[in-house]
Formats: structure tokens, sequence, C-alpha cells
């Protein structure tokens, strides 16, 4: 088992800055893919960005590329995510996910989650 808590959610401005944590315990953090994806009221959950077990390879959103940067530092446990520049659009609750693989898109590939933290843009 993994278990997943996500931090640093808030309400910005268009075109303010927010950093997302997403705290890691259990199993080894290091064997693991992880992803953030998030999900606006009413919409399906999405793919944001994700990164390999060792931070050498990661994936981003076409939505979010230039602006959103994914890291891990797995003496800490710890994933983040980014996001700069934000638009009314990037509003939604985020979520992180780990699977024992490859990084993917695909959020049913995720093996386990967070509750979520709730990113506010406002325009």
């Amino acid at each position: 088992q993994v278990q997943l808590v996500e931090s640093g959610g808030g309400l910005v401005q268009a075109g303010g800055s927010l950093r997302l944590s997403c705290a890691a315990s259990g199993r080894t953090f290091s064997a693991y893919a992880m992803g953030w994806f998030r999900q606006a009221p009413g919409k399906e959950r999405e793919f944001v960005a994700a990164i390999n077990w060792s931070g050498g390879s990661s994936e981003y959103a076409d939505s979010v590329k230039g602006r959103f940067s994914i890291s891990r530092v797995n003496a800490k446990n710890t994933v983040y995510l980014q996001m700069n520049s934000l638009k009314p659009e990037d509003t939604g609750a985020y979520y992180c996910a780990a699977r024992n693989g490859r990084v993917l898109i695909t959020p049913l590939r995720y093996d386990y989650w967070g509750q979520g933290t709730q990113v506010t843009v406002s325009s």
C-alpha cells in the first residue's frame, strides 16, 4: 500500500503561481511512477503531468506545457507540481497518483490516489 497526501492548493489570481506537494508513505516511493491529475466540476479527471521513478523522464498535458513542472525528491518521498502562469481553466481538484511501472497518462492505470487539493484561479 502507498498512502498519498496532497497539499499546497488554494486561491490565486490568473497569472499567479502555486506549488503542490504530494507526500507518500508506505512502500518504497522510489519504485513508483507518479502522476498529477485534475478534475473540474462536471468534467472527467484529466492527466496533467507525470514523472518516472528516477525523475529522469516526465510527460505533460499539452494544456500545461511550458507552465507546469513536475519533480520529485525520493529522499523525502515527495513529488511536486510547480504551476506558473495559472489560468482560470486550471481550476479544479488536483490529485496525485502512483503506479508501479512506467509513466502513463491514463488515470485508470494508476493504483494509488490521494484525496486531492483544490486549486482555484480567479480571473
